[in-house]
């Protein structure tokens, strides 16, 4: 069985994560399938709007915690072949989410990354880089031009409902589960009626107004992820594979919780 599978229905690709039983978390197989079939997207001339969509009760669960464990390290270790079209954000055909179940942290952001999207009612958010690393995903809510306090919520790694996420915006269409493919079809059936050159421009238009956090900010951000205990890192990967409550170290010198690095010191370096 293959973990990723794609179908085509005349210039509509299908890509839908297969791995039911983990709740589509990605491991290095997955992510390398998936970029072989981004990159078969983006250079197909036959082949014009994507869905990206997961097979089971998840969309995806983000990374595999019991393959970091199996590493030693946390992430993902194995670059794949080639540069990943979707996960760089350089494809210039649209991708509709079809949004089947749970997206948490990794698969959150790959939600993040498609043009529009259509959910499953009932189906759980969740930005969780605040329980897996030094820094909560702090950017998500300005690229999806949500409020403060919701900004603030997600990078807290707070569950949304899809209900609420249509709410604020983030979902253009609410569903069944029964009608969650139909209408992702309709909505690329739609894109299909368009001048080719009108889809492709606008496309690319959306893209170039999408809000980005000014280098400042990645760059202190980047500092934030090395700034406390790093061993917490695989202990929250531990506990969440073990079924048991972490137990965090927090920082490796105590006086560290009140030297924060910010944007002066980090651009001074």
């Amino acid at each position: 069985m293959a973990v990723v599978e794609t179908e085509t229905h005349g210039e509509i690709f299908v890509i839908r994560m297969n791995r039911p039983e983990a709740l589509n978390a990605l491991n290095n197989e997955t992510r390398g399938l998936l970029s072989e079939a981004w990159n078969h997207y983006e250079d197909s001339k036959d082949l014009e709007v994507a869905i990206f969509t997961g097979s089971g009760r998840g969309f995806c669960a983000g990374e595999d915690m019991k393959e970091a464990l199996q590493a030693g390290k946390p992430g993902f270790s194995k670059p794949t072949a080639k540069p990943d079209p979707f996960m760089r954000e350089t494809l210039t055909k649209p991708v509709i989410g079809a949004i089947n179940g749970f997206a948490m942290g990794g698969g959150f952001m790959l939600v993040e990354k498609t043009d529009m999207r259509v959910a499953v009612k009932g189906t759980l958010f969740e930005m969780s880089e605040a329980k897996r690393w030094m820094l909560g995903g702090w950017n998500h809510g300005e690229v999806a031009n949500l409020p403060f306090p919701i900004a603030m919520e997600m990078a807290f790694a707070f569950r949304i409902t899809s209900e609420r996420m249509y709410e604020l915006g983030f979902v253009n269409r609410l569903v069944e589960a029964d009608q969650l493919m139909p209408e992702a079809m309709k909505m690329a059936e739609h894109l299909l009626t368009l001048p080719p050159a009108a889809r492709v421009n606008t496309l690319h238009m959306m893209k170039a107004m999408r809000p980005n956090p000014a280098k400042p900010y990645h760059d202190l951000a980047k500092a934030l992820h090395e700034h406390g205990a790093l061993s917490d890192r695989m202990e929250s990967r531990a506990a969440f594979a073990e079924k048991r409550a972490p137990v965090w170290k927090g920082w490796e010198k105590p006086e560290d919780r009140y030297n924060m690095p910010t944007l002066e010191s980090v651009a001074a370096k």
